[in-house]
């Protein structure tokens, strides 16, 4: 009997200290968490939302604002992958007054002055609202400026939080950033990426008054989401500074040189489709886009606007034409110098004929009469398909608003010398940014790239979700865009400027363009107004960077070969050696 109550004993013994441990084991689950929520809170008070608590603290002792907009920041992307500021908010103050408490309007502009930039007219008149409680009369006043102003401790004189866009580098890649304007009363992108990723820039969710497991698990949904651009967050470019820059500068060498209404060029890594940089002059600087006089330099028109860009074309022409095996690089033809299409004449550049010559020849001398026997031979159905197939005559989804369509009717329901016409680039008309995404395919392996701006965003917790891209279609054989690479490394060489150009150490695969320029209305084309054109890959058959540059009705100079040649060259240089590309020969 005493043997059992024992063991009974002893069980209930066992079943308590089961009991107690669990307890203990549940006790220590719910410190250990509750150390973890506060540990997270703490990052995203001191971390994460820190300074924006800091803001909150300095505007409790002034007279708040209503217009306090939050917004994500852009970056661009340095070469060893470092991140410079393109846009971001800036926290600063304005200066109000209350007419009714100032006393000595004149002594108070004086002393005000002194420390900020005051419109005089405006702030009398102002002061002269006897019955307006507020009236701000200084804005994007610095912290130190506020500081001397808050020393003068004058009655009626308020200083207000404020916060406004800024754009560090002012004109640099002002066509790809943009910048944020009024829409109505809102505060919204109206051009670049600040309109096209408006939605993930825009700051709708504040994460300070959230209890800790709803600011947990909305970050675990952005991480999961399966579009970074429905996130908010800051955006990451893959726009290098310094490549941008020597970019722009080139191209302010042409504007200078040739006087054209408008030059543009796009630098593009034609494997990934990333584009390290995008500029087109006139251009403007976001910090002061309303001072700009004439609102139409905010477009970009290296998306929003299509050309018809001349011999450029013919690369893409020959291409479909090998890849269908309708020709070869030896294939041969009579140059007359001119053929007739529908009954009108179209001749080479120089009107002069060649006799028997080869494909090399008509790349090398930029033979019209070449291009349109290749678009002849593959048949004007293959022709039309291998041209939508290279993505023109569509959007090329590039993440930059207002894309412009291609426009390809000539070559859809055309006749022939419609068809002769687009196979030279002539009578069909393509965005900038569609012509090098074509022309990327030559570079890339027969492969269509996606141009894209954005390649990550960046949450507030510091963690960066990169942008997905679609699979690449393959439009060419490999071997097709191999031997194209070849012929164009040819025109470099030897045919382009007469060879004067051509790099001892490393292959570069080029060709011009020289478009006439339609009369609108359709009145044929103007005989002394042309648009330039220009693309070069490198190394040839082992690209890095593809690079297009064009420019409309330059002086001067009648070829592009003469107008953008060597400012082609320039960016080619500095690209090698700031990359450090190795030589490939």
């Amino acid at each position: 009997m005493s043997t059992a109550r024992a063991l009974s004993d002893r069980h209930q013994y066992l079943i308590m200290k089961s009991r107690l441990l669990g307890r203990a084991r549940l006790l220590s689950f719910l410190f250990i968490l509750g150390a973890l929520l506060l540990l997270v809170r703490l990052y995203f008070v001191q971390i994460v939302n820190g300074s924006a608590y800091e803001r909150d603290a300095l505007g409790q002792y002034v007279a708040p604002t209503a217009d306090m907009d939050d917004r994500g920041a852009i970056f661009f992307k340095k070469r060893d992958g470092g991140l410079v500021v393109a846009a971001v908010m800036q926290s600063g103050w304005r200066i109000a007054i209350q007419p009714k408490i100032i006393s000595g309007p004149e002594s108070v502009y004086e002393k005000l002055s002194g420390i900020v930039t005051l419109d005089r007219e405006k702030f009398f008149a102002s002061a002269a609202k006897a019955g307006d409680p507020y009236e701000e009369v200084a804005f994007r006043v610095s912290d130190e400026e506020a500081s001397a102003v808050r020393k003068l401790g004058m009655p009626g004189v308020l200083l207000v939080q404020d916060r406004w866009r800024l754009y560090p580098a002012g004109e640099l890649a002002s066509h790809t950033i943009g910048f944020v304007g009024y829409q109505g009363d809102s505060k919204v992108g109206v051009y670049g990426l600040e309109r096209y990723w408006n939605d993930t820039l825009t700051k709708t969710k504040s994460g300070r008054y959230v209890n800790p497991f709803a600011e947990i698990f909305s970050n675990v949904e952005s991480l999961l989401a399966s579009n970074p651009k429905t996130e908010e967050g800051d955006v990451i470019t893959a726009i290098e500074p310094t490549v941008e820059q020597r970019l722009e500068e080139t191209l302010q060498g042409v504007m200078k040189t040739y006087e054209p209404k408008l030059v543009g060029g796009i630098v593009m890594d034609p494997r990934t489709g990333e584009i390290i940089a995008l500029a087109a002059l006139p251009d403007f600087n976001p910090n002061t886009y309303n001072t700009v006089p004439n609102p139409s330099v905010f477009g970009n028109p290296l998306v929003d606007n299509i050309y018809e860009m001349g011999s450029i074309m013919k690369p893409l022409t020959l291409s479909a034409a090998l890849d269908t095996g309708a020709i070869t690089p030896a294939t041969t033809y009579n140059d007359k110098g001119f053929i007739m299409k529908s009954g009108k004449k179209i001749s080479n550049f120089d009107f002069k004929g060649r006799g028997v010559v080869s494909m090399q020849t008509v790349l090398n001398d930029s033979l019209n009469t070449g291009a349109s026997f290749v678009a002849d031979k593959m048949g004007h159905e293959e022709f039309s398909r291998y041209a939508h197939a290279f993505g023109l005559g569509e959007e090329t989804g590039i993440d930059l608003p207002n894309e412009a369509v291609g426009r390809l009717q000539a070559i859809e329901k055309g006749t022939d010398v419609d068809y002769a016409s687009a196979s030279f680039g002539q009578g069909i008309a393509v965005t900038p940014v569609e012509m090098v995404r074509a022309l990327a395919v030559l570079a890339n392996g027969g492969r269509l790239p996606e141009p894209h701006i954005v390649t990550g965003v960046r949450y507030k917790t510091g963690i960066i979700r990169k942008v997905g891209l679609a699979e690449q279609k393959q439009i060419l054989k490999p071997e097709t865009a191999d031997t194209m690479s070849t012929m164009l490394t040819i025109v470099y060489d030897k045919a382009l400027l007469g060879g004067i150009l051509k790099q001892e150490h490393y292959s570069i695969a080029a060709k011009t363009g020289t478009a006439q320029i339609a009369i609108p209305g359709g009145g044929g084309y103007y005989r002394d107004r042309f648009l330039h054109s220009f693309f070069g890959y490198f190394p040839s058959h082992d690209p890095k960077f593809i690079i297009f540059l064009f420019a409309v009705e330059p002086k001067k100079e009648i070829y592009a070969s003469h107008t953008l040649a060597k400012p082609f060259l320039e960016i080619a240089k500095f690209l090698i050696n700031y990359y450090n590309i190795p030589p490939d020969r």
